[in-house]
């Protein structure tokens, strides 16, 4: 007997907790995650979870329905609720995201929070290699504001987006299209951030479908099992750091010890560490010369 929940059923429903439930309920009978039928409301409509809880016995509009249920099914194809909604929070700030950009996690945002609260009150000159939708170089120059920040990426769409962030956000921060550091050779920087592209094409196989069909390959794979891109900057880097300067980068879980033997070779004189992330794996490599 088949018990899935139809989504056609939902445009009986009336109110916004009514049809709240009936999506959950057929995001349940179709084994999805009953989360995303109130973030896709409340995130669509720009709604905290108090708003939504009190609007609860209010009738749901037609318009506010039909867009409801088309988000629904985007979701049901396979579509990650972020390029949905079009936007993913960081750092308390909303960024807009698309398929030209990765979508934020929160290990990222877990490092980024570390590094920014341990920086001396001083000014520096900093660069994002590969900043995608910018949300490291934006949130940096957001919370510090007396520092230079430069950011660069190889995709033309993925700047679009972040320029974009930017002057929404009103950051002042200045884009390059760059392959690694290419475009800015000629300067030199205290602070180097990254989250560079470090899967390997094997770890394919174990990786969410839909991160498959919809990210950006060019963000997430790297040849050489992944280590290709830390390989190019463990050689590009040492030209453009300033003396006493500071790299931190993101790192793949299983890439610890060879990323650190990289840049150990690359920055012999330098203190380097392995920064573990929440669940306890290698998630951040931080060199300091």
């Amino acid at each position: 007997m088949n018990t899935k929940m139809k989504l056609e059923e939902l445009y009986e429903k009336k109110t916004i907790r009514e049809v709240l439930m009936g999506a959950s309920s057929f995001l349940n009978s179709h084994h999805r995650e009953v989360f995303a039928a109130e973030w896709l409301l409340r995130e669509r409509n720009d709604w905290s979870k108090t708003q939504l809880i009190r609007r609860y016995p209010e009738l749901m509009s037609k318009e506010t329905k039909k867009i409801f249920l088309s988000d629904l099914k985007l979701f049901m194809e396979g579509l990650p609720i972020q390029y949905i909604i079009g936007h993913e929070w960081f750092y308390d700030r909303k960024f807009k995201v698309n398929p030209s950009t990765l979508i934020p996690r929160p290990e990222t945002e877990e490092w980024f929070d570390r590094y920014i609260k341990m920086l001396p009150n001083q000014p520096f000159e900093v660069i994002d290699i590969g900043t995608g939708s910018g949300v490291l170089a934006i949130s940096h120059k957001l919370e510090r504001q007396y520092d230079q920040v430069l950011a660069v990426d190889i995709s033309s769409n993925a700047l679009k987006i972040a320029k974009e962030n930017a002057a929404t956000l009103d950051a002042d921060v200045k884009f390059y299209k760059s392959d690694l550091t290419q475009a800015v050779k000629k300067h030199s920087f205290d602070l180097i951030i990254s989250n560079p592209p470090y899967i390997s094409v094997d770890e394919k196989s174990v990786m969410d479908q839909s991160v498959l069909d919809h990210e950006p390959s060019i963000a997430l794979f790297a040849k050489e099992e992944g280590l290709e891109i830390y390989r190019r900057l463990a050689k590009e880097l040492p030209a453009i750091l300033k003396p006493k300067g500071k790299i931190i980068m993101e790192i793949g879980y299983l890439q610890g010890t060879s990323v650190y033997h990289l840049f150990e070779k690359a920055f012999p004189e330098a203190k380097i560490e392995i920064w573990k992330d929440m669940v306890g794996q290698d998630r951040v490599v931080y060199v300091t010369t």
